[in-house]
């Protein structure tokens, strides 16, 4: 099968064509500035091409998307109907979906029904798959939700110490994200360490400009860093992670702002950015730390502080682990920050092997066979993860 995958942001549309045996990415790329005067950005193996070209709406964008992969020149389809089905990352579906979904009008109000949840990226989600259904009419359309693989968390990880009836009312909980992520890095770090999936305790940190964490007890998500929201657990490359909400009201007050424009510091500009003052990039914060810089060494720390502590809180909830996955951008890529995390976790039984090749991106054992604990580099793919889930739901 030939799977789009498609990942809609309010002003993007990212997409993938992967076919699902080969598991090969024939073509990729993304759709900026819709609704503006918009561009195209389109891969194909070594091949890359950008285009500016107005987008009104998204279903401009996908219809741009398809004329681009029937291309005779750059395209890799002679025909749309080679499109077999369409998946969809959807950011939130609340307590309504704990596992992917083919798309009906049924769902689609389901979805919508949690837009409260996720404003900024649900009715975007929403907005790709009316794109495909009006462009695409009759291909099949999967939902792949970033907080469904969390749902199996029981009600002493996922309730806040809040009056019962703001859950009851308005669903107030914890939810976790990355699931996509979280799912398929486990799975594969079951395999690379020789676990029994069935009967495994995992760990798996997924720390991209975007981080959580996420304990996992025979293949099922038991604790999650992030919350209701992406906002809670890790500090990230912008966002601020845990703090004392009494915060929010004391610099509202001191600077005279509202909630909202808080919520959007907290978002936007806080975390390794705000810390820094430098970037989001920890790649530059690395290379500035080694130049000296204080407020990058304290951004740095801070991230690895977090993602040990919570390490450590995680081991304990799952009564030990088998196995830990360092993912994401710098989880995978970044070997100053992964080292520093190592070196941090001799008290669970961790024995960092020193001589593994410094390597990027690549799966890799970091650990010593007498290690307690292995700990694996296992480098994430969510739009495979999503046109696996799409064929997996299609062919039930």
């Amino acid at each position: 099968m030939k799977i789009l995958v498609v990942n809609c942001g309010s002003s993007t549309l990212k997409f993938q064509l992967i076919d699902s045996e080969t598991e090969v990415v024939s073509a990729s790329g993304n759709c900026e500035r819709i609704g503006l005067d918009g561009a195209i950005t389109y891969k194909k193996g070594n091949e890359k091409y950008e285009e500016e070209v107005p987008f009104p709406d998204h279903g401009v964008a996908l219809q741009k998307v398809l004329d681009t992969l029937l291309d005779k020149e750059i395209g890799v389809l002679t025909s749309l109907s080679e499109i077999n089905a369409v998946g969809h990352r959807l950011v939130h579906g609340g307590e309504k979906f704990a596992s992917s979904v083919k798309i009906d009008e049924e769902v689609i109000r389901a979805i919508t029904s949690c837009n409260d949840l996720a404003p900024l990226h649900n009715p975007a989600n929403l907005l790709g798959i009316r794109a495909c259904q009006e462009v695409m009419p009759g291909v099949p359309n999967v939902a792949v939700f970033d907080t469904a693989f969390h749902q199996t968390m029981p009600k002493k990880a996922y309730l806040y110490g809040l009056p019962k009836e703001y859950y009851e009312k308005y669903g107030v909980r914890r939810y976790g994200f990355h699931g996509t992520s979280h799912s398929f890095v486990s799975n594969r770090l079951a395999e690379l360490a020789g676990l029994d999936k069935e009967n495994s305790k995992m760990i798996v940190c997924h720390i991209g400009s975007g981080a959580s964490i996420s304990a996992i007890k025979n293949g099922k998500s038991i604790d999650t860093s992030m919350g209701m929201t992406p906002l809670e657990g890790l500090m990230m490359g912008t966002r601020s992670g845990d703090l004392d909400p009494a915060i929010l009201e004391y610099i509202c007050a001191k600077e005279n702002i509202s909630i909202s424009e808080m919520t959007s510091i907290l978002n936007k500009k806080s975390g390794a950015l705000g810390l820094s003052g430098i970037s989001n990039d920890y790649r530059d914060l690395v290379e500035a730390m080694e130049k000296g810089n204080e407020d990058a060494k304290n951004a740095i720390d801070v991230l690895v502080y977090r993602v040990v502590k919570y390490i450590g809180a995680y081991f304990l909830a799952l009564d030990g682990a088998d196995a830990i996955a360092l993912t994401a951008g710098a989880g995978e890529n970044n070997l100053e920050i992964r080292q520093m995390i190592l070196d941090k976790l001799g008290a669970i039984g961790v024995v960092p092997d020193l001589d593994v090749p410094q390597v990027r991106g690549e799966e890799l054992c970091l650990t010593k066979p007498e290690s307690k604990v292995q700990v694996w580099v296992v480098p994430t793919n969510e739009e495979l993860a999503i046109a696996r889930e799409t064929v997996s739901v299609l062919t039930l």
